[in-house]
């Protein structure tokens, strides 16, 4: 039989076809190509493991984690602030299609729409090219889903205003005393929902700060007040004349001091 291009094989389907049970082969088969799992390959991941974590801690004791005030549940007017990463779907939620009315949008439509997309993305693109330029879907799919994330990342950044954000978690003491009966029996029911556990602004303005008198807040107190700024209900047919003039006296006290008592 010669051999060359001129050769044809010819099959018999009365032959069964036999295989051999395919069976791990031995790594010593490949030097160089591949090595042990344990302890060979398991050690080098350890000693990279080991060197992100050591540079991720000194990282952390050069450049620590800024702390703001204690978490104040009374405080209703603390905005808080995501982490960088999560700066994107924040911004998100400012736009008029995906805020107010339309909060779910912004907050549950969009994202699902997003993972769904990734859950599904072998599917969308089945193509076996590993070259992006012969993948558009995928390419644009992840193009698209960069763009959106930096976007949205650098419009917070650029227009959140840190100064208020940094004034709002700022760490202030003052000399107020929350074992004085005023304090728990009517500042804390009537005052701390609106201007913070410490009394130093929430939802409404800072009483420690300011130098209030005493008949300043009792006349607050008693009438309420209507700025820009907001309103503050009238107490005087909720408390007694002597309940007022306790929380005026208690507040016009206040102060702010260098740590606390």
């Amino acid at each position: 039989m010669k051999r060359g291009k001129g050769l044809t094989f010819v099959g018999d389907s009365r032959v069964l076809k036999y295989e051999k049970p395919k069976l791990n082969r031995d790594y010593s088969e490949f030097p160089g190509r591949t090595e042990e799992f344990y302890p060979d390959f398991l050690l080098k991941e350890w000693l990279i493991g080991a060197i992100f974590l050591v540079g991720f801690l000194c990282l952390t004791v050069a450049h620590p984690a800024p702390l703001e005030r204690i978490a104040d549940p009374t405080d209703t007017g603390y905005i808080p602030l995501p982490d960088w990463y999560f700066l994107f779907l924040y911004q998100i939620l400012k736009y008029s299609y995906a805020s107010g009315p339309f909060n779910v949008i912004g907050a549950i439509i969009i994202p699902g729409l997003a993972i769904g997309a990734l859950m599904l993305a072998p599917w969308l693109d089945g193509s076996k090219h590993r070259d992006w330029k012969r993948r558009p879907v995928a390419t644009g799919m992840m193009l698209l889903a960069v763009g959106v994330i930096f976007y949205a990342t650098w419009e917070s950044v650029a227009y959140h205003d840190w100064d208020a954000q940094k004034a709002q978690g700022k760490i202030v003491f003052s000399n107020l005393d929350d074992s004085d009966p005023v304090f728990n029996e009517l500042v804390r029911t009537n005052c701390t929902s609106c201007h913070g556990g410490e009394l130093t602004g929430g939802s409404g303005p800072d009483l420690v700060t300011p130098d209030l008198t005493k008949e300043h807040v009792q006349a607050f107190v008693e009438n309420g007040t209507v700025d820009s700024g907001g309103s503050m209900p009238a107490f005087k047919d909720q408390l007694t004349d002597e309940e007022i003039e306790k929380i005026s006296e208690f507040i016009s006290k206040l102060e702010l001091t260098d740590k606390a008592e």
